[in-house]
Formats: C-alpha cells, structure tokens, sequence
C-alpha cells in the first residue's frame, strides 16, 4: 500500500511546539538568519531539545551530491564552500548559548577531501568560541578514506556519528552510493581512535525485527556506544514509500534489547532523530566509559 494512502496513527500526530525557551530560540534564529536542520526539518523535536540548549546546523550547502531514497535534500552540482562557515556556526552557537551542538552536512564527493578539511575547520571554530559547548558530528561516510577521516577526528569533536540508516538488506535499495559495510568501518575507525561514537537507523522501510536485531550486533562489533532509531515518514511523493508504521511497543522492544546488548543509550521512538536527546545520551556515554 502506497505511504499516501496510510493514515497515520495517533502516535505519530504532535501538538506544535511552543513555551517560552523555544519562542526565545525560534526569535534569535528568525532574527540572525540562522540555519539549523531543527527548523528547516521542522524536526517534531526541536521544542524540546532547545528547551535543553541543543541545535543541529547544516554545513557545506544544501545540495548534495548523492540521492538517497529517503532523503528530500536537493541532488546535483553544490555551490563551492562558504569559507566563512565555520565562524557563523561558531558565532551562532555562542548566541544561542547552546549546551551541545550538532554539526550535520550533505555528502560532497565533487571535493577532493569530500568536506574533511571543513568539517574540522567547523568543529576547532565552535570549540575555540564555546570551550564549553558539547560538539556532537553526524558526518557522511567520506567513502572510509583513512586520510580523510583523520582530518575530522584530529579535531576531537566529543560525539562521532554516522548513521547506518537501515538494515543490511536494504541499504542498496534506500542508500544511493554509501555501503552497510563502509558505514560500519567508518564507526570501527573512530572508535579506535577512541572517539565516542553513535548511529541510528529509520524503521518502517520493510525491515524485519531479526534484521534490526543484527544491525544492532553489528553496530556492538564495531563498537558503536549510541543508538538512536526512529520511524521513517515519506518527505515528498518522490521519495520511497512507507511500509509499515512501527508501533511504540515494538519500539521499546527495540531500546530494551540495544541496552542488552551494551550500548551506552539507546533512544527508540517513531519520532526519535539523530540528534534526539544529544545531551543526554553523551552523559550516558560518559557513565558508561
């Protein structure tokens, strides 16, 4: 059955958000010309994790250079880099006083380093600025390039994230260029440099639960300490369809056998994103370390 004749079930229906830490933040943003994924996502979570002082930014333009069934983010050629960026993220974390910030970008295979030398310009900015800020990054997958990893891990952001996206069996029909196995050797690399490190997967695409179950083995191997699983709402008719609205229950089913199986946190719920509960989870990682 075709995602647009589904109809949503209750859980997935949320109030708008408000209060006034969020009103104060949504100002500030609107006023400075700010760019977060929160708001252009229209993330259901972006209330709540301002009220906590998190954000997520885009870097290195909204064009990407892959095309991912599930993603909405334009395809093709990508403007060059704004050499400006890293100080305007930086800047910006520090006018929204943000307690942890997540760094995001669109895959840029038309560069050299494919991004490396920016992301890290990035994260040594918001550092210099924001001494105090936490520096969460949700990177591409750099196609596994030792040389350009190195570059994005010698800036020391505190949480290393690439997401696996989905389960080994569909990962070619769902993702256009990134392989399960090249994710996966990405989370191997930054755990042995000892960086913290998470990935998270969208449900609903046709996965099994075994399959999600030894995703999440794989994800153990390598040792990947954060996990974060969500449901996958179609973005626009284009995009491949929904197959199937993961209950709550199966869910939590989902987060009690990620915790079994040793990550530091898990946070699994049909509106969970990556950066969901991004404080939180880091001072779990940090618990548990």
């Amino acid at each position: 059955m075709s995602s647009q004749k589904r109809t949503k079930p209750d859980w997935l229906k949320i109030k708008l958000p408000s209060g006034k830490e969020y009103l104060k933040i949504k100002d500030i943003i609107a006023k400075n010309n700010l760019h977060t994924i929160c708001s252009s996502g229209r993330c259901p979570n972006a209330a709540e994790c301002w009220s906590k002082g998190t954000a997520t930014f885009m870097i290195a333009g909204d064009i990407c250079t892959r095309s991912c069934k599930f993603c909405a983010t334009s395809t093709g050629k990508p403007l060059p880099l704004d050499e400006n960026e890293p100080k305007k993220i930086a800047q910006s974390v520090k006018l929204l006083n943000l307690k942890h910030c997540v760094i995001t970008s669109v895959d840029r295979d038309d560069l050299s380093d494919k991004g490396a030398k920016h992301w890290a310009k990035t994260v040594c900015a918001i550092r210099k600025q924001n001494p105090q800020t936490i520096i969460e990054v949700l990177t591409p997958d750099f196609d596994s390039q030792d040389l350009l990893l190195e570059i994005v891990f010698s800036a020391s952001p505190d949480i290393f994230g690439h997401n696996v996206e989905t389960v080994k069996r569909l990962s070619d029909q769902v993702r256009s260029r990134a392989k399960y196995d090249v994710s996966l050797s990405v989370l191997q690399k930054a755990h042995d440099k000892g960086l913290i490190t998470k990935s998270g997967i969208m449900v609903g695409l046709g996965e099994k639960e075994d399959e999600v179950i030894n995703l999440m083995k794989d994800l153990r191997e390598v040792g990947c300490n954060l996990f974060t699983i969500g449901q996958y709402l179609q973005p626009t008719k284009k995009n491949i369809d929904v197959t199937e609205y993961v209950t709550p229950e199966t869910f939590s089913k989902y987060k009690e056998i990620g915790l079994s199986l040793g990550f530091d946190n898990v946070e699994s719920g049909p509106l969970v994103r990556s950066s969901y509960m991004a404080e939180k989870t880091f001072m779990q990682s940090k618990l548990g370390k």
